[in-house]
């Protein structure tokens, strides 16, 4: 049997570099597509996180690199023609971004994405395609949804939503920012061409995804920025009052879900992705677990609430267990002691020589 051709666009990315390193361990040709921007817009104290990403990706003889952009309709054509599936990770991260610069969000968001579904259309091949989407696709109506202070922690009132945020919450007649709007028309553009055209298409929209390989700021992966600033003494600025509430997925166990939708019989399928009900953790008291875990009490200050945040965002996780037979296997405890540890053995390493 031929070996099966993947190609993971953002494969410089902190998902995609993992997603690419599962499924070539798994058996799959995988070509990682990434034109190397990332690093540049959201680069940590001098580090260049593409490069990063790609250089240990470089080390692994069986994954293909391409320097490219989702944005070059041909490249996307040469590129998926052969592909037996896509999975889906470029894009623009940032609701911050996407508000001061709206066209390259949607240029980024809504053109290559549809760059990405007329390659897979064109190929005749029929390839499967993974999406990455985002829980600001429910925009503002999170926030119409009744919460209630305990401790350090907001949590909703309503009973209805004890289990979280399901997939047929409503997404319209909200605010959404530019960046929630285009991750959601890209998201129905792929679940459309996945009903119009065929294509198995699976849409995960993310809470916060967190681990290894992943250099947060301000702007997006905020427990990867609180984890760096911490062991960096830097201060932390927590906009709000450090209550929100999100349930937070460790990145092994997001891979090991596209995976299993990959290897089941659904031809579609639209499935919230975080860590549930049983992995939630607010600004306030990640800051109390970092002093735990590595001794440093984080310095930091508040400032206003931004535009878009949510006060709680579960994911209700029911569909993704029942029919993808999955779960999260690896807790905040686990999931935090090993990003300490690749910060201390890695990057604060690594800087220490630059500075001797």
């Amino acid at each position: 049997m031929a070996t099966k051709k993947m190609v993971v666009t953002g494969g410089a990315g902190f998902i995609g570099s993992h997603a690419a390193e599962h499924f070539s361990e798994e058996g799959w040709n995988v070509v990682a597509v990434d034109n190397l921007s990332r690093g540049k817009m959201l680069g940590v104290a001098g580090i260049d996180t593409s490069a990063y990403n790609w250089r240990h990706l470089s080390g692994n003889g069986k994954i293909e690199l391409v320097n490219a952009s989702t944005a070059d309709e041909r490249r996307m054509d040469e590129l998926i023609s052969d592909a037996d599936a896509v999975l889906h990770t470029a894009g623009q991260v940032a609701v911050t971004t996407s508000l001061k610069d709206p066209r390259k969000d949607f240029d980024t968001n809504i053109i290559g994405t549809f760059n990405v579904l007329e390659a897979c259309r064109k190929s005749g091949r029929n390839p499967a395609v993974v999406f990455c989407s985002t829980n600001k696709v429910y925009g503002e109506n999170v926030n119409s949804i009744e919460v209630e202070l305990s401790g350090n922690r907001y949590r909703y009132s309503d009973g209805r939503y004890d289990k979280g945020i399901p997939e047929h919450f409503p997404v319209d007649g909200c605010e959404h920012t530019p960046y929630g709007a285009s991750k959601l028309a890209a998201d129905l553009y792929v679940q459309e061409y996945g009903h119009t055209y065929g294509l198995k298409t699976g849409v995960f929209r993310m809470s916060c995804i967190y681990g290894t390989r992943q250099f947060g700021n301000e702007d997006q992966g905020w427990v990867a920025h609180f984890l760096l600033s911490a062991l960096r003494n830097k201060e932390i600025t927590i906009y709000g009052d450090g209550r929100q509430v999100r349930d937070v997925l460790y990145v092994t166990d997001l891979v090991k879900a596209y995976d299993a939708f990959l290897s089941s019989h659904l031809r579609h399928g639209v499935f919230n992705m975080g860590g549930g009900p049983a992995n939630t953790i607010s600004l306030l008291e990640l800051l109390e677990r970092i002093q735990e875990l590595t001794g440093i009490r984080p310095a930091f200050r508040f400032d206003r609430w931004r535009n878009g945040d949510q006060k709680v965002y579960i994911s209700d996780i029911s569909r993704a267990r029942a029919q993808l037979n999955w779960e999260p296997a690896v807790g905040i405890q686990e999931g935090l002691n090993n990003m300490v540890n690749w910060i201390k053995n890695e990057i604060r390493t690594g800087e220490k020589a630059k500075e001797a």
